[in-house]
């Protein structure tokens, strides 16, 4: 009979010239906890597939903290062939069906690869849709993701239960850029439309544009103000461990009749459909 190994703490590596140690922190709870227990700098987090062998996109997620090291001029301490070599290594020893994997480079050059069980979302979720509420955070550079942004929105974070929320909206001006950890899309008179500045350019929105671009589906790029969410049809949001997940509530304001839309529903199945095709080894 199998014997079925749980997970609860993230595990921690930092990378060297020599190959890769474990790092013991005062919190190992989750992924925000070891984060917060590091030096400040950038990071990217992304889930696994096919039983930890596969990522999508991992490209893109690399070059989240290579290429602003490059133009820092710093020489980390992990190229990426190195860090896909380490992780393929870490992920296929790791006692979990599926990972969340997130790597972090200090403003030092210091890459650390941090790993914890994939929890996926309930099916009700992507069936029934989510509430997202308004939140105070603003990012201070909205195209680098920084690791000081996890503590500096830890509160906002922390009332989200309190409000029976899913997400934060991130607000500014009146208008809905994106949320604390995704993308925020919405749909009026089947219209596609999502931020297209003062945002960070997630992986899985960038994908989302390129599959309605490829099916014909008109895109505007323009920011939702927060006061018009009852006059749209349907809102989602996008994230690389959850995928597309359908709003169906915004600050208490229903969005078009309550339920998960037809081309929200449209863009999962696409969407799930490329991420198949596309998945790669991580090694």
């Amino acid at each position: 009979m199998s014997r079925l190994i749980i997970v609860f703490m993230v595990t921690l590596w930092k990378l060297t010239g020599q190959g890769s140690e474990e790092v013991r922190l005062p919190d190992h709870s989750s992924l925000d906890a070891v984060t917060g227990g590091l030096p400040e700098g950038l990071y990217s987090t992304f889930r696994t597939f096919r039983h930890r062998t596969h990522a999508l996109d991992l490209k893109i997620h690399l070059e989240r903290l290579y290429l602003p090291a490059a133009k820092a001029g710093l020489c980390p301490s992990a190229d990426p062939a190195k860090l896909r070599r380490e992780m393929a290594d870490r992920l296929g020893a790791y006692p979990a069906d599926e990972a969340r994997v997130r790597i972090s480079m200090t403003h030092q050059g210091q890459v650390y690869l941090a790993l914890e069980p994939l929890k996926l979302l309930p099916r009700s979720v992507y069936e029934q849709g989510v509430r997202v509420v308004e939140t105070q955070a603003h990012r201070e550079n909205p195209t680098l993701k920084s690791t000081a942004f996890i503590a500096a929105s830890q509160s906002e974070r922390a009332q989200l239960a309190e409000q029976n929320a899913f997400e934060g909206l991130i607000v500014q001006r009146g208008l809905i850029l994106e949320c604390l950890t995704s993308n925020f899309f919405h749909v009026r008179n089947g219209k596609l439309g999502t931020a297209a500045r003062g945002i960070l350019n997630g992986v899985t929105r960038h994908e989302v544009l390129r599959i309605a671009r490829a099916h014909g589906i008109e895109i505007l790029y323009e920011a939702l103000p927060l006061s018009e969410a009852d006059r749209i049809d349907e809102a989602f949001l996008t994230s690389s461990s959850r995928g597309i997940v359908p709003i169906v509530d915004v600050e208490g304001t229903p969005i078009g009749d309550g339920h998960v839309g037809a081309l929200t529903r449209r863009l999962m199945e696409l969407y799930e459909a490329d991420v198949q095709r596309r998945v790669e080894p991580v090694g």
